[in-house]
């Protein structure tokens, strides 16, 4: 999840507008939206955000205009039919919970300023709220560690409570502005992935190149030590230029990045290997880099390496946790 809508919703209530915050608490297997996705709904019935892809959202916007008349929060429950899921997408119906929350009385606005001051820092936060009406807490790690590594918003075992988890955004770290890159950028971005060049060659990193993407014109363990390299950040060497990669690799591996790939042939990358070890790196390390890097989908053209080595990215993402 990420703060966009949270901010928004302390902006329109610090603007008079009235501010209720809905999120997913629960849901059918396949929805077009997930547990933790929020909607802003302000006294007017203007919204931002969605809960369920525009089946419900109607609905909730009712109930969000009168939670913010009287001040108490609402847990809502839908059931979707068979119609109303396949015009949504969905092969079939089923149930959605949503609670709704108005700014200023059930939710403290103190307590979105520090989730959205939290997560521009990149720091891991959000709530838990119990179902019951009782009050927030800020979420900790020791809260529910597992949701948080997961980046899974979710109810406690017993149901009780909501845990909403706010995961620094997802950034993607290239080292080299190759061709490669050109379309890697907009594909990461596309899936939600901020991405950052880095490279130390003034004649790769133009904004003629990249319009638009953040570049930054420094060696890569200069810049990446100045970046804080979290749980949320992939990194991706594609020079194939040991004078750029290796050191961009060794401080790679010694972050908490959840992927790090390297551009090669297998036979490249034992030759890396090589170089890596005798530099003191252990094979654990080592094994951490994704090299050749890429699912092998058998593409060949720049973009159909960028294809790869996002899907890559968003397997290793969704299919194990992050490294704490």
């Amino acid at each position: 999840m990420h703060a966009a809508e949270i901010q928004l919703a302390l902006d329109w209530h610090a603007a008079g507008r009235g501010a209720a915050l809905a999120t997913v608490i629960e849901t059918w297997g396949s929805a077009p939206r997930g547990v933790g996705s929020q909607l802003v709904i302000d006294a007017s019935g203007e919204m931002q955000g969605s809960v369920s892809g525009g089946c419900v959202e109607g609905a909730v916007i009712l109930e969000a205009q009168e939670a913010l008349a009287d001040g108490k929060s609402r847990l809502l429950t839908y059931g979707v039919s068979d119609d109303d899921a396949f015009a949504v997408g969905l092969a079939c119906g089923g149930t959605i919970r949503v609670l709704v929350e108005p700014v200023g009385t059930a939710l403290d606005p103190d307590l979105l300023k520090h989730v959205v001051t939290a997560a521009k820092a990149r720091i891991p936060t959000g709530w838990q709220v119990p179902l019951d009406g009782g009050p927030h807490q800020l979420l900790a790690h020791d809260m529910a560690p597992q949701n948080v590594a997961l980046d899974r918003s979710g109810l406690s075992a017993d149901g009780e409570k909501f845990t909403l988890v706010i995961n620094p955004p997802l950034r993607m770290l290239i080292i080299g502005a190759v061709h490669i890159t050109q379309p890697l950028v907009q594909m990461a971005a596309l899936a939600g992935i901020d991405p950052t060049i880095i490279d130390p060659r003034p004649a790769f990193a133009t904004p003629a190149r990249f319009p638009g993407h953040t570049l930054v014109d420094a060696w890569p363990d200069e810049a990446l030590g100045g970046l804080g390299i979290d749980s949320s950040t992939a990194i991706i060497a594609l020079t194939h230029d040991p004078k750029i990669d290796d050191p961009a690799l060794i401080a790679a591996l010694g972050s908490k990045a959840f992927y790090i790939g390297a551009l090669g042939s297998t036979r490249t990358h034992a030759k890396r290997v090589e170089r890596l070890t005798q530099m003191g790196l252990s094979d654990d390390q080592i094994a951490r880099i994704h090299a050749p890097v890429g699912l092998d989908l058998g593409g060949r053209k720049p973009a159909e390496i960028a294809v790869s080595i996002l899907a890559q990215v968003i397997q290793s993402l969704r299919k194990s946790p992050p490294k704490q």
